[in-house]
């Protein structure tokens, strides 16, 4: 009988363990997102100008520099003039910038809909700026700050990741800048080559949502 009842109270603990560690397993997936060769899934988030934007709308792109960035972020503002012109030096090679808010404005309202609206007109932004509402994109890719760069190559009509990380070595002063990561990135499939550093550190503010 004593031996019974020791089974029965392992069991019973067994079960009491099990939901809190198949919880913790799927959070720890769940803040993972991409690695370097993974297929970027698409998505249809609503731009500034009110239409809704996917990467399947861009039919004769060779890739994405997909930009996780908003309003309020001192490291997303002082990047904001450099993302503009990774537009205009790649967008006509088939690589355009598509930015997207990932924070909740319910928490940061610097970063609602309206104040991106104001944000891309003050600043003349030639790429899509997209919210995402619902924070459902921003966890899939595995972005963490405000900015976040993805570049995607498109193979056999999937869009592969092949960077990942921060935009250059400096925020603070673009004069200072020693490497330009996502430049460097960009160059080298344009050239057909594989990315030397295809990782990098993204430095700025953490995202904002309810969820952490």
């Amino acid at each position: 009988m004593k031996r019974t009842g020791i089974i029965v109270s392992a069991l019973v603990l067994l079960m009491f363990l099990m939901p809190a560690s198949g919880q913790q397993l799927k959070k720890t997936s769940e803040q993972k997102g991409y690695k370097i060769g993974d297929v970027a899934t698409d998505f249809r988030l609503k731009n500034v100008d009110n239409k809704m934007v996917s990467l399947s709308d861009f039919k004769s792109a060779k890739g994405f520099i997909v930009v996780f960035t908003c309003n309020h972020c001192p490291y997303a503002k002082a990047y904001q003039d450099r993302v503009i012109a990774l537009n205009e030096k790649y967008a006509s090679q088939g690589y355009p910038v598509i930015a997207i808010n990932p924070n909740d404005p319910k928490l940061e309202p610097i970063d609602s809909f309206e104040g991106m609206q104001q944000r891309a007109k003050e600043k003349g932004f030639t790429f899509p700026y997209l919210l995402d509402d619902g924070q459902k994109i921003y966890p899939q890719y595995g972005a963490s700050h405000t900015p976040h760069v993805f570049v995607l190559k498109k193979e056999n009509g999937k869009n592969i990741v092949r960077y990942m990380g921060a935009i250059d070595d400096n925020y603070a002063n673009p004069n200072d800048v020693s490497h330009k990561y996502v430049e460097a990135a960009v160059d080298q499939l344009l050239a057909g080559q594989p990315v030397a550093l295809s990782s990098t550190k993204a430095i700025g503010c953490g995202i904002k949502t309810a969820k952490n």
